[in-house]
């Protein structure tokens, strides 16, 4: 007896386990409430209940800020090399193929002409789920066409950065790209075309300390981290407790960091009445 209802129980929980297909539910990571994905999907993946603005991929935020059809890629065959023939165990070039597999991008930037309500626009978006959103060579050469293809065509650049900062495993070439992006990001500002910055979670390291931060108009996603250094460094580094809520967005915008801390629901709107006045 005990045995057919320990069989009995084992078939009504694999049946049940059967039943729910993988992706059906997901936990929220702010509040922790179990939810369906597709609940979770309709509201651009914000938590209904709390609020809590999950990550998107860079197809999502495509689909979310401009028209059907119009998002046309600048420089998606560059592709990274191993300058350094860096290995911590496992080679650069592996890394790179995982993360293309896992992510379903190329690289952890997607850059290219798109409109806006028919408004022409040249966009940026990171893709934190390769490797971190690190900014390597293709990285930074991606943006710096961004940016000339904004001056030449005098297209307003939108870029939404999610970075844990330079590529290790390119050494010096990754520390190069911040300087090459701010003076891209420089040809845009002296050719009068506006940049807005979208401040995503995280926003760090080289990426903060380079172009990030340079937009004729900064936003930010609600509780955002923003900074160069992560605030336990800092903590050990200067031997004191830091703010509460310190490289949060909220922090930033009340010490005038950033422009505006805009709830997802409420981006494009934004971005596009942005873009209206400044280009106007």
């Amino acid at each position: 007896m005990t045995n057919w209802r320990r069989r009995s129980r084992a078939t009504v929980d694999g049946a049940e386990k059967r039943s729910v297909a993988p992706g059906v539910f997901r936990n929220c990571e702010g509040c922790g409430v179990t939810m369906l994905e597709d609940e979770l999907a309709r509201a651009w993946d914000v938590c209904p209940r709390c609020g809590h603005h999950h990550r998107m991929a860079p197809p999502r935020w495509v689909a979310l800020l401009t028209d059907p059809g119009s998002f046309a890629p600048i420089g998606d065959s560059l592709r990274s090399t191993d300058p350094l023939g860096f290995s911590d165990g496992q080679t650069y070039p592996s890394r790179l193929a995982r993360s293309q597999r896992q992510s379903g991008e190329s690289e952890a930037v997607l850059v290219g002409d798109a409109s806006l309500d028919g408004v022409d626009i040249a966009l940026g978006v990171f893709a934190f789920g390769f490797m971190g959103g690190s900014m390597g060579s293709v990285v930074g050469e991606r943006l710096t066409r961004l940016f000339e293809r904004g001056a030449s065509a005098r297209r307003p650049v939108v870029v939404l950065s999610a970075s844990g900062g330079a590529r290790m495993q390119e050494g010096i070439h990754s520390l190069m790209q911040m300087a090459k992006t701010v003076a891209a990001r420089g040809l845009l500002a002296d050719a009068g075309v506006p940049f807005v910055s979208v401040l995503l979670h995280p926003t760090t390291g080289g990426v903060a300390a380079s172009y990030a931060l340079l937009g004729d108009v900064n936003l930010a996603e609600p509780r955002a981290l923003i900074g160069f250094a992560g605030p336990r460094v800092i903590e050990q580094t200067i031997k004191q407790t830091l703010p509460e809520g310190f490289q949060r967005s909220e922090f930033l915008l009340e010490h005038g960091m950033i422009d505006a801390i805009v709830p997802r629901a409420e981006l494009r709107a934004t971005v596009r009445r942005v873009v209206g006045l400044l280009a106007g």
